[in-house]
């Protein structure tokens, strides 16, 4: 990393909570337009991936929603938050009553953004920079909020999480109506009318399906 993430977390981002889930605080884009719109070579002077951790996506807004609103799911639950960004998932489910959460992703800034969000929210959250597609969960739940916007990535992310749900694992998505989203192996949890960013989305308010992948 050319910069470093805190300083850079701390100076680019506010902490504000997101419209859906207004008992979470996050860093996040006060400016959302002008650092996601940074051009690549921007990005790469400074290190930067595509700070998908600087959002609140509206897929992660109904799926910590639904788990703030039905928190007997957590407790005393052992949760794996898949491609986490920012935590906000990971930090829902903490809160909701998990015993432990390890939040995911192979995006090396989202460590730095998920500790400091887990601080801000005062939760405890383990993070592991792994890929773990395919691989087994040492978990009783699994979250993954907004993961199905790729062909490619859907194609692997859809017989694993199969697998881990036949395992006895409870697979939760949160999706707002993404391209490659398999709703043919999933069950209908909730639905949400979640406020979103233009700068980011194609309208101001996304409808948000939380679903359960089938055993």
């Amino acid at each position: 990393m050319k910069t470093d993430p805190e300083i850079f977390i701390r100076a680019n981002t506010s902490l504000i909570a997101p419209p859906h889930v207004p008992e979470i605080r996050l860093h996040l884009a006060s400016e959302a337009h002008e650092l996601w719109l940074k051009t690549e070579e921007e990005l790469a002077e400074i290190g930067l991936p595509p700070p998908f951790w600087a959002f609140a996506w509206a897929g992660g807004q109904g799926l910590a929603r639904y788990i703030l609103d039905h928190p007997e799911t957590m407790q005393s639950k052992r949760v794996f938050d898949f491609a986490t960004g920012s935590g906000l998932v990971a930090i829902a489910a903490k809160m909701a009553g998990a015993a432990a959460v390890k939040a995911a992703d192979i995006d090396p800034w989202a460590e730095t953004a998920v500790l400091l969000n887990a601080v801000a929210n005062g939760v405890s959250i383990d993070f592991d920079g792994a890929d773990f597609v395919g691989q087994p969960v040492d978990a009783d739940i699994v979250l993954a909020g907004d993961v199905f916007y790729d062909r490619v990535f859907a194609d692997a992310l859809v017989p694993w999480f199969e697998r881990l749900a036949s395992e006895g694992k409870d697979v939760l998505v949160g999706d707002p109506g993404r391209a490659y989203l398999p709703k043919e192996r999933l069950e209908f949890c909730a639905i949400y009318q979640v406020p979103v960013t233009r700068a980011l989305e194609d309208c101001e308010i996304k409808k948000t399906t939380v679903w359960r992948f089938r055993a």
